[in-house]
């Protein structure tokens, strides 16, 4: 049994959650001793595509003639583009279409979480879905004092700064808005995001949150994953305001750096990160202003612990296996069309 693992534009979704997830599947098979290439002219017997792009489309459409099972990975739905780039929510209905007509390609489906899963078996597609983690490396986040301390150097903190960090792109759906109003309102403590995209197609009140100067706000840009590690170990907080998610692998990051976290209360979470067991959750920005000055100064209990175990769950040796189990139920279903 051998996987293409096909993925369009890899520069341009490199530096975005489905660019690492991507990367996560090839160390997952890996691990799982799954026989794969990157290289769509090499012979393979399952297509596990990642990208809805119109070149992927016709790459999938191609495998389908040729008689070759087809995994499509589907790490987008039209409720986490909505909130996303200009336009996004005005053109969010001809975008779900595209991915049903992209999806439906595939023999069967796999998308992060049983949330996801639920939004997508409402899009009619009747395929069978599997909700599988994108995963962590769980050997690359782990608690690290020295890291920590590396971080806190590298951006000229003192010991007694609190810092909050924040990671991802520069749209509306990571809540970045709202990261940048509780800098505002919670002066006394730091403020760093991780992640940056073009603000040129960023929404008008994206591109104010981003242009706002502030002494205890800054905005980091892009990082490698090894700095982003060193962040979640010297900051005293991972703030995680996102309004919409397939899954988020910054917070289980997080969690597997035992770094405490506060996240928004959104469907995506339900039933695997519960609110003072594994992570604290807010709805908004006054319950994030309430709950944040309570979790730096230990007024609510330590919960890392509980979220460790979540991290290791879903580290990329469990997905790993999780993934050759759906190729080998794929290998043996039929050939009849559903």
């Amino acid at each position: 049994m051998r996987i293409l693992l096909y993925s369009e534009n890899e520069k341009l979704v490199g530096k975005s959650g489905l660019g690492k997830a991507i990367k996560h599947q090839m160390r997952a098979l890996e691990l799982a001793d799954v026989d794969y290439t990157l290289d769509r002219n090499e012979d393979y017997d399952i297509l596990h595509i990642n990208t809805y792009f119109p070149f992927s489309y016709f790459i999938a459409k191609q495998a389908k003639k040729r008689g070759k099972k087809i995994v499509y990975h589907a790490h987008s739905t039209e409720e986490d583009y909505k909130n996303g780039f200009i336009f996004a929510k005005q053109t969010s209905k001809l975008f779900k279409k595209w991915l049903i007509t992209c999806y439906k390609l595939g023999d069967v489906l796999i998308t992060p979480t049983d949330y996801s899963k639920r939004l997508l078996d409402g899009y009619g597609m009747n395929r069978r879905i599997y909700a599988v983690s994108n995963g962590i490396e769980l050997e690359k986040f782990q608690k690290n004092e020295e890291a920590g301390r590396n971080f806190r150097k590298r951006y000229g903190l003192l010991d007694q700064d609190k810092v909050i960090i924040g990671i991802g792109l520069f749209i509306e759906r990571k809540g970045i808005v709202d990261f940048v109003e509780l800098a505002k309102r919670l002066p006394e403590y730091k403020f760093i995001w991780f992640g940056n995209s073009p603000l040129t197609v960023a929404t008008k009140n994206v591109r104010e949150a981003v242009n706002t100067k502030l002494d205890n706000l800054v905005f980091a840009g892009y990082v490698e994953q090894e700095l982003i590690m060193e962040a979640m170990n010297g900051c005293d907080l991972y703030l995680f305001p996102t309004l919409e998610e397939t899954e988020g692998i910054p917070i289980i990051e997080a969690m597997a750096c035992k770094c405490p976290a506060l996240i928004r209360d959104i469907p995506v979470f339900d039933g695997w990160l519960e609110d003072g067991v594994h992570v604290y959750k807010a709805k908004d920005v006054d319950d994030f202003c309430t709950k944040i000055p309570k979790i730096i100064n230990g007024q609510l209990p330590d919960l890392t612990e509980n979220a460790y175990q979540v991290a290791v769950d879903r580290s990329l040796e469990v997905v790993g296996y999780k993934l050759k189990a759906i190729y080998e139920e794929v290998m043996a279903m039929s050939n009849e069309k559903k």
